[in-house]
């Protein structure tokens, strides 16, 4: 009975760290082939006296939008204008239909019927919270089925802060 039971831990194990693996390979993906899309910034609070340094991410395209007026989860539909900066479209449930030079960005309803639409915060480190006062961009790439990655924070002449 011992051996049955350290063979199941063993597989179960296996299988988290595939899937873990995966998931990474996944977002790697993303970042080194997906379309960057710029998401002008809303302001918010920049500091965690918990976390440290870090910036909560509010994005323009997800403002005004109550969260009861559309489906819990879904896409926001983009196009890009001649700067690379997103202009919401609309709010759609799937992935279908988009139209030439439109790209998606999968979203979820979270506290307060507030949109989350990619990731939400930016940590870096002590003492940097300077550099990124000025941020006016979220940078994120995207892929063909909506799937998202933060890459980093922009100027207002979309410049990445580094």
């Amino acid at each position: 009975m011992k051996t049955y039971s350290g063979y199941v831990i063993l597989l179960n194990l296996i299988l988290f760290l595939g899937l873990f693996n995966y998931s990474i390979v996944q977002k790697e993906k993303i970042m080194a082939e997906g379309h960057l899309i710029l998401l002008e910034l809303a302001p918010v609070d920049p500091r965690s006296l918990m976390q440290g340094d870090y910036m909560r991410l509010n994005y323009e395209i997800s403002d005004e939008v109550v969260g009861n007026e559309i489906p819990k989860r879904g896409y926001c539909v983009v196009t890009l204008d001649s700067d690379g900066v997103a202009q919401r479209r609309r709010y759609q449930k799937k992935n279908a239909p988009k139209n030439e030079n439109e790209y998606l960005i999968e979203y979820t309803i979270g506290e307060w019927n507030r949109i989350q639409i990619g990731a939400e915060s930016y940590f870096f480190q002590e003492g940097e919270d300077e550099k990124y006062a000025d941020a006016k961009y979220g940078g994120v790439r995207v892929d063909e089925k909506g799937n998202s990655v933060l890459v980093g924070l922009y100027d207002s002449n979309r410049n990445k802060i580094e």
